[in-house]
């Protein structure tokens, strides 16, 4: 997958809601997703990440913004942590299910040696195309505050076509003009 082009669809079972489902990407069609991969449940570093998403979910609601968690263990495995994790019990957002690492490899996080995947963030817009992603080491863990920052400068470039955003830029902060800005200072 490559920015700015189109998300493949996918269909996989979810532990949501406290019941099972399945969710196809395209349900979320018209909302900013988020696909947030992690090696596995009952782990160490995961548990900080998720329940940092489920303490900023509403954040992410009111910027129209889904997150889907994905892991390669079964939707069964994701309702046991559920029920056995007080910080997992906070999670409101569907935890998908990916036993196979089918949509793992679709995004380019599987490790094959190990059937696990590796910490991966995807920006996915409303029409479905990828704006941002970011894979890493398992051993270490992301911001959901850098994840909201990014969220906010990628639907405001949407919003506000031919301006774009500086490092560490943040709402009502100014915005650069590409060509105007760099006139004279070259």
């Amino acid at each position: 997958m490559k920015i700015n082009e189109q998300v493949p669809e996918f269909k996989t079972k979810a532990f949501y809601n406290n019941e099972i489902k399945e969710v196809k990407l395209s349900d979320y069609k018209g909302k900013w997703v988020i696909m947030f991969f992690y090696p596995a449940d009952f782990t160490f570093v995961c548990p900080t990440e998720i329940g940092e998403l489920a303490d900023n979910y509403e954040k992410f609601k009111e910027m129209n913004t889904e997150i889907l968690s994905v892991s390669c263990d079964t939707e069964f495995v994701h309702k046991a942590w559920f029920e056995n994790s007080e910080t997992i019990k906070k999670v409101r957002f569907p935890m998908l299910a990916d036993p196979t690492g089918k949509i793992s490899r679709l995004f380019g996080t599987y490790i094959d040696e190990e059937g696990l995947s590796l910490r991966g963030t995807f920006i996915i817009d409303p029409d479905g195309i990828l704006k941002a992603y970011e894979i890493h080491d398992n051993s270490i863990g992301r911001s959901s505050e850098e994840l909201i920052r990014k969220v906010q400068a990628a639907q405001f470039v949407r919003k506000h076509g031919g301006e774009v955003c500086p490092a560490s830029w943040k709402p009502g902060k100014e915005t650069l003009k590409p060509g105007l800005n760099l006139v004279g200072k070259i």
